[in-house]
C-alpha cells in the first residue's frame, strides 16, 4: 500500500473496506475516536476521495470516510460511529424541492449528527433553502479546505456555519425586498387609491372620471395631490414610482 507522508507522525493511506468505503487512516493504525469521524457523500468518486484527502491532510485527526449516497451511508455505517457527515450537491440546487425534500429527509433520519452541505451555489435563496432542511452548515465550493474544515469542527460543536459572504448577500437580498414594495396604506384617501389604480393601468384622466363617477376637474386635484405625497413633479413620474410601491 502507498503511503503518503503528511508530518513527522502521521502519514494518510487509502484502503476500500468490504462495504465500499474508501477509508482513510492514520499511518500507525491506532483506531480513530467516533469524535473525530467524517463521512463525505458525494456519487463522483474522483471528487469525494480528493476532498477526503484534503481535509485529512490539513487535520491528521480526523477519520475521513466517503461514500456515493445517503442510502448507502444509512446502509454500510453505523450513525454511533460519526460525528459529522458532509452533503456535496454539486450543481444540484436547494431550491429545487425534491433536492431540498431528500436533505431533510436524509437530516432527520441522523440526526443528532450535523449534516453540512457542500454546493457550486450560495446565493441567498439557497442559503435559506438550506437552514430549512436542518443543515447545520453550508459551503459554497469557492472556499479552500481550510474554511471546509473550520465548518466540520463548529458543525460538530453544534454550531452552524453559513459563509460571511453569503450571509451580508443574504442581508441585502432582504432589505432589498423590503424597500422595494413601500405600503401606501395610510397614505392615500379612499378615493385617492382608486385613482392612483387607474394611473397605474394608463388611463385617461377622462377615463378615470367616468369610470368613478367624478368630474374630470375633480380627478385633476386628486393626481395633484398624489404627485405632492409621492413628490412627483409630473404625471409619468407618478407612473414611475407606483411601480415601487404597494397598497
Amino acid at each position: 500500500m502507498n503511503h503518503v507522508q503528511t508530518s513527522e507522525h502521521w502519514r494518510a493511506s487509502a484502503e476500500v473496506q468490504p462495504n465500499g468505503f474508501a477509508r482513510y487512516l492514520r499511518g500507525d493504525d491506532e483506531p480513530d475516536s467516533n469524535e473525530n469521524s467524517v463521512v463525505i457523500v458525494d456519487r463522483r468518486a474522483l471528487e469525494r476521495e480528493c476532498l477526503a484527502r484534503g481535509l485529512k491532510e490539513h487535520d491528521p485527526s480526523l477519520s475521513v470516510s466517503a461514500v456515493g449516497s445517503c442510502d448507502e451511508f444509512q446502509q454500510s455505517h453505523a450513525t454511533s460511529e460519526t460525528s459529522a457527515i458532509l452533503v456535496v450537491l454539486g450543481a444540484r440546487r436547494l431550491t429545487d424541492q425534491s433536492v431540498r425534500a431528500e436533505l431533510a429527509q436524509f437530516v432527520t433520519e441522523v440526526r443528532p449528527i450535523p449534516v453540512i452541505v457542500i454546493a457550486d451555489s450560495d446565493e441567498p435563496a439557497e442559503i435559506l433553502a438550506l437552514l430549512e432542511t436542518g443543515a447545520k452548515g453550508f459551503i459554497p465550493t469557492s472556499v479552500n479546505v481550510r474554511v471546509a474544515a473550520e465548518a466540520i469542527r463548529l458543525a460538530r460543536a453544534g454550531g452552524t456555519f453559513v459563509p460571511a459572504n453569503s450571509f451580508l448577500a443574504l442581508r441585502d437580498a432582504i432589505h432589498a425586498s423590503a424597500n422595494s414594495t413601500r405600503p401606501l396604506t395610510g397614505l392615500f384617501t379612499t378615493r385617492e387609491v382608486a385613482v392612483v389604480e387607474a394611473l397605474r393601468k394608463g388611463k385617461a384622466n377622462k377615463i378615470i372620471a367616468y369610470e368613478l363617477n367624478l368630474c374630470e376637474s375633480t380627478v385633476k386635484v386628486h393626481i395633484r395631490n398624489i404627485m405632492k405625497k409621492l413628490k412627483a413633479t409630473n404625471r409619468t413620474e407618478v407612473a414611475y414610482k407606483l411601480r415601487e410601491v404597494v397598497l
